[in-house]
């Protein structure tokens, strides 16, 4: 398996550190509002990394976090925590907004086909493992106590920004471009381990620790919760672009001076995906979510499907244009599988026939996650005419194994009574305003069934309509 790796900005052949097994993170959401379909993007690219390495053999074991609390506006420790943002809007307390979004966003993960990582790990549920690390760190000289907050000084590494390949005055440039700095910090890249005091008094959430009451900063989460389920050395670890400054740079930074020694093997980072004004972000107003998308008759896997045509690492742009293309090709690739599978019952399936198709599926999928060739792959197994429908069949499951678009499963287009009876009411006036010449209000009525996902065709027998 060949793997771009964020830390050497190179395709590498992929070696585990034990032969046959995988131990691999992924960050996870921070649960104050609902995740936009932007965030479920890097999800996806990680599930398909996921279910990749596993039809190529490996046992994979997967570990993420839950960010329940201490999560800044600021990716740099400024502002004010995301998890009592949400609690003032949502006139709710922290734990009761947690657990909503939390089990919105797995709920959003089934409609997507994203399988739960093997272990997850609410930051709540883990001060212990916090305090404990930031008390070896403490010990070990690379901390510092300023206005009863912790933080990590930066200065004592040689090498803090390995991950991003800049120089540090470059960075301290940007973090102060982009924040307000923090008169507290030596270094305004030092960030916090432990808060007790400054402007985050008004902090829910906050525990004992060696340092007074507080609560964690972010970055140390993902670390204490990655070396609890995966121990001192990993293989791989996952996120968005934006995760690698100055999260993943801060998480390299603790956990390497935890340990005393490199702490993951392979980094990879999925790009933005931007709507066509920007970067999607929650801060804009009405976001893109999985449910906004199915109120305008998307469902989740139309989305992954447009996702899968694109590399991981591409930035994307979401326009539903673009989401429409790919809910029409998903249809008609469903559509023709069930052609087929109608009957592949009768029929064997040679090994012969199929050792090629199975090759380049595996040589895609270990070439970093190459779907979009697998997409094209599966339609030139349709057109085949020296594979039998259940080679097809059997091909085509193999790769939903990775793919996960429910391919051998034609959607329902399920028609409320409300809904169907607003339908033929308007085909109704559609057909009276044709009769009185009225073109202009027959086409009107056309384009709100169009945007009802309502395709209908003019016959002897009268106005026939489906869903779309």
């Amino acid at each position: 398996m060949r793997l771009y790796n964020t830390l050497t900005r190179n395709i590498e052949e992929f070696i585990p550190i034990e032969e046959g097994k995988v131990k691999m993170y992924t960050c996870g959401p921070t649960v104050y509002h609902y995740a936009h379909i932007g965030n479920l993007r890097t999800y996806i690219f990680e599930d398909v990394l996921e279910k990749s390495l596993k039809y190529l053999g490996y046992v994979v074991n997967r570990a993420m976090n839950i960010t329940d609390v201490g999560h800044m506006d600021s990716d740099a420790d400024t502002g004010e925590d995301k998890m009592l943002k949400g609690a003032k809007r949502e006139k709710k307390t922290v734990l009761e907004i947690a657990e909503m979004y939390t089990q919105a966003f797995f709920e959003d993960c089934d409609k997507l086909n994203i399988r739960k990582p093997d272990n997850i790990a609410k930051a709540t549920d883990m001060v212990d493992e916090y305090i404990e690390m930031i008390k070896v760190l403490e010990k070990k000289g690379y901390t510092y106590f300023s206005n009863g907050n912790v933080y990590f000084d930066i200065s004592k590494l040689e090498n803090y920004t390995k991950l991003t390949n800049q120089k540090v005055d470059d960075l301290k440039v940007a973090v102060r471009d982009d924040i307000e700095e923090d008169k507290f910090k030596k270094n305004p890249l030092d960030f916090g381990l432990w808060f007790t005091k400054s402007k985050f008094d008004n902090q829910e959430l906050k525990w004992d620790s060696p340092w007074g009451v507080g609560y964690p900063g972010w970055h140390i989460e993902c670390s204490a919760i990655a070396n609890k389920f995966l121990g001192e050395y990993i293989d791989i670890h996952c996120g968005g672009v934006d995760n690698i400054f100055p999260h993943h740079t801060n998480e390299i930074a603790q956990s390497e001076t935890y340990w005393g020694h490199k702490w993951v093997n392979y980094w990879m980072h999925s790009g933005h995906l931007n709507d066509q004004t920007g970067k999607m972000s929650k801060s804009k107003g009405e976001f893109l979510t999985v449910e906004l998308i199915e109120s305008k008759g998307y469902n989740g896997l139309d989305y992954r499907f447009l996702v899968l045509q694109s590399h991981y690492r591409k930035q994307l742009v979401f326009s539903y244009e673009t989401l429409d293309s790919a809910r029409a090709a998903l249809i008609k690739l469903k559509t023709k599988i069930q052609e087929i599978l109608e009957d592949a019952l009768t029929l064997n399936v040679k090994h012969e026939n199929i050792k090629e198709y199975i090759d380049k599926f595996k040589n895609y999928i270990a070439d970093d996650l190459n779907t979009a060739n697998v997409v094209t792959l599966i339609f030139d197994i349709i057109k085949d005419e020296n594979l039998n429908s259940a080679e097809k069949i059997y091909l085509i499951n193999e790769m939903d194994k990775v793919l996960s678009l429910d391919l051998l499963i034609l959607e329902e287009k399920e028609v409320s009574e409300e809904e169907k009876n607003i339908i033929e009411d308007l085909i109704s006036k559609r057909n009276q305003a044709k009769a009185n010449k009225d073109y202009v209000l027959a086409d009107s009525i056309r384009g709100k069934l169009v945007d009802m996902k309502i395709e209908i065709k003019d016959t002897r027998e009268g106005t026939m309509w489906e869903k779309v």
